[in-house]
């Protein structure tokens, strides 16, 4: 069995040289597949898709979505999110939009997201308590519906799907993405959440492609 291919409980036993090995396999078997693979990859890339995803090292964009090197422009933090003063997602973000041209940015999350289930307790993690603050918002919005929900396994995870919708909608509200619809940009905005347990993707049907449905406080004027 290759090691592109080692099943999840296998990967403990990795270490720094099987990485490099781990490489010249992967050349070697790309190449005896394509021998312009390397060649192709390296005049440039023109992905449709931007997606915003968590860490979480369970959640490999292409894997997921059995797309190739090239075909999906990637942007991951704790938790997927989107916040208007983070100016690594947002330069991502503009060059995804502004030179790439992608027609879809997905914010992605995951069930049984540990930055969301952390944000939901009163325990002090450390700096990252000042990231996990702004899903501690989102649960403060939607306390009524998510206080409701007993089970706690399942109030994780529809706050996983809340901040997904939350995220969703900060995106739609960045100059960037505003300034492309108002320029006649093509480009959708979209939210999924992704199943660790079966591997199936469900989408929280909050795509959107204009600024319509944005309260008139957010909507910037051209």
């Amino acid at each position: 069995m290759s090691k592109s291919n080692k099943p999840i409980h296998e990967t403990n036993h990795i270490t720094y040289a099987s990485l490099l090995e781990g490489n010249k396999e992967f050349v070697a078997n790309a190449l005896k597949e394509d021998p312009e693979y390397f060649t192709t990859l390296a005049n440039g890339q023109k992905p449709p898709v931007l997606w915003i995803g968590c860490s979480d090292s369970r959640v490999p964009a292409n894997q997921i979505t059995n797309t190739q090197p090239g075909e999906i422009f990637v942007h991951r933090n704790i938790a997927n999110m989107v916040i208007h003063t983070d100016m690594s997602m947002l330069s991502v973000l503009d060059y995804a939009v502004n030179v790439l041209k992608v027609k879809h940015v997905i914010v992605t999350g995951h069930y049984g997201c540990g930055g969301v289930l952390a944000s939901m307790t009163n325990k002090q993690f450390g700096l990252i308590d000042n990231w996990l603050r702004h899903i501690k918002d989102v649960y403060r919005v939607h306390a009524r519906e998510l206080d409701a929900i007993e089970d706690e396994t399942k109030r994780g995870d529809r706050l996983v799907e809340l901040n997904v919708v939350e995220n969703a909608n900060n995106l739609c509200k960045t100059s960037i993405v505003q300034n492309a619809w108002a320029n006649g940009q093509e480009l959708n905005v979209h939210g999924w959440v992704y199943s660790l347990a079966t591997g199936v993707i469900t989408d929280m049907k909050v795509s959107t492609h204009n600024n319509s449905k944005m309260d008139e406080v957010f909507r910037f004027e051209r």
